[in-house]
């Protein structure tokens, strides 16, 4: 039972961490062009999951010459975050292989 919950973990995780990754990677992209609005179309699919996120970042750091630094954070700790949990050495994966063994 616990190895089919840790199995159904990481995928899950995996791909909501992936998703993520991809979202500020558009983000970051988006920042080159301002007059996109988020709030239309399939652009909902990138706004909804990172705009508090990113307000949030705002207050804390606000943009750099200009230029929003928030996605580059992000992508930054969702990437460090993947590689410590789901990545190869990462602790589901190790938990996963001890449970089997």
């Amino acid at each position: 039972m616990l190895v089919n919950s840790l199995q159904i973990l990481d995928i899950s995780l995996g791909i909501s961490l992936s998703y993520l990754t991809i979202v500020f990677l558009i983000r970051l992209i988006l920042t080159w062009y301002p007059k996109i609005e988020l709030s239309k179309g399939l652009w909902l699919l990138i706004s909804i999951p990172s705009s508090s996120i990113l307000n949030l970042t705002r207050k804390l750091i606000p943009p750099i010459g200009g230029v929003d630094v928030g996605p580059v954070i992000w992508i930054g700790i969702i990437s460090f975050l993947r590689e410590i949990l789901v990545g190869q050495q990462g602790l589901i994966k190790l938990a996963l292989h001890t449970n089997i063994s």
